[in-house]
């Protein structure tokens, strides 16, 4: 291969990674500050009927803590909380019992998956609006109420809330941290112009009547709710004052298996719904390109570009200069993953990048396998 055309290569997987990591979260940003789309908060005369949603499986030190977060500051009157025990086989169910609240509503049913709970939770499902929650994060004061403002504007279908994490120490999940700083920036400024991609699973709400039933193998439910509604016209907000509390730091080795469901989900999603990515089908094409596919999937692809077109370019002294920081690099990300107790910056954030690169791999496969493990009824997993 000609020299030319390797630097060609070369600078434009450069480029690519550019705009991927900071050139599009900065035209976000830009386009939030110059064309502002704010949702339209008229005076709240009363608060909309709300059905909370809680997908459960064995979560019995969890539940209890859970449900009295909800109960004390959340739910009002005329709220129900409909917790789906999916297949539960500890004490969950008795624990939920335990509690004795007129508000709370016990169903449940055989194990089958979350997006299959989900869909029994709706059905059942009284209110105008539908909050979606985990059994792990605890809401902050005022989250829900903040996050039913929005819905005053009859553009908004949905609202994410805002994950709060406990900083991570040291290692890769400190770079881990670094990347869901920037998720969030991007949600904030995707919102502030049009919709962002997706929600937070810990805590967003929808309207009920845009709810539709989600294939029961689906493995990134609250990409996949919040986009089926955007498809209808309407907007997926995100409010940074609807807080849940997450108790764990990202920390990668209880990080892998989350983070490994979370990116098969964008491969799911790009084989089962492809007309999202369409200009003339859906007008989020450009952010669900940028923000899921380009981040979280082709990323790998260009890096293996950028060191490929580096190394058999080699022979230009320049070139080598590059390979040699981009081995230096890889040096310190590999160092931080056997060293996770390391907490220098400079180790840490290439760490979390070369962390995340990894997962994005293994989850092609993750998603081959759970796919043909779906087919033939294998087993269940969420």
């Amino acid at each position: 291969m000609a020299v030319a055309t390797l630097q060609i290569l070369y600078w434009s997987s450069v480029a690519a990674i550019g705009f991927t990591f900071a050139g599009y979260p900065l035209l976000c940003y830009f386009l939030g500050r110059w064309l502002p789309r704010p949702a339209r908060l008229l005076p709240d005369l009363r608060r909309p009927a709300t059905s909370f949603v809680l997908v459960v499986h064995n979560e019995q030190n969890r539940v209890v803590e859970r449900l009295r977060n909800l109960l004390d500051e959340q739910a009002r009157a005329g709220d129900e909380i409909l917790v789906i025990c999916d297949g539960c086989t500890d004490e969950t169910e008795a624990r939920v019992q335990s509690l004795g609240s007129a508000q709370i509503q016990l169903h449940a049913v055989p194990r089958a998956g979350k997006a299959s709970a989900l869909n029994r939770g709706v059905a059942l499902a009284r209110g105008e609006i539908i909050v979606f929650c985990d059994a792990r994060q605890t809401f902050a004061p005022g989250a829900v109420c903040s996050l039913l403002r929005h819905f005053s504007d009859p553009q908004t279908g949905a609202v994410s809330g805002n994950l709060e994490i406990v900083p991570s120490e040291a290692g890769a999940g400190r770079g881990v941290d670094l990347y869901w700083r920037l998720e969030k920036f991007v949600r904030r400024w995707e919102a502030a112009f049009d919709s962002t991609i997706g929600c937070t699973g810990a805590i967003y709400a929808i309207r009920r009547e845009l709810f539709q039933f989600l294939p029961e193998d689906t493995l990134l439910d609250d990409v996949v709710i919040p986009m089926r509604i955007s498809m209808k016209g309407y907007r997926v907000l995100f409010d940074p004052v609807a807080i849940a509390w997450e108790p764990q730091r990202l920390e990668p080795a209880k990080e892998r298996k989350r983070k490994r469901r979370t990116l098969a989900g964008n491969y799911q999603i790009l084989f089962r719904y492809p007309e999202w990515m369409f200009p003339w089908k859906s007008r989020l094409w450009l952010q669900l390109i940028c923000h899921r596919y380009l981040r979280l999937v082709g990323a790998p692809l260009i890096l293996l570009s950028v060191c490929s077109s580096s190394v058999l370019a080699s022979s230009d002294p320049r070139y080598l200069g590059l390979l040699l920081v981009e081995a230096l690099l890889f040096g310190l990300a590999s160092l931080g993953l056997l060293f996770p107790k390391v907490s220098l910056r400079l180790v840490t954030v290439p760490a979390g990048f070369l962390f995340l690169q990894l997962m994005s791999i293994e989850a092609l496969f993750y998603y081959a396998r759970f796919t043909r493990n779906w087919k033939h009824g294998l087993g269940v997993t969420w």
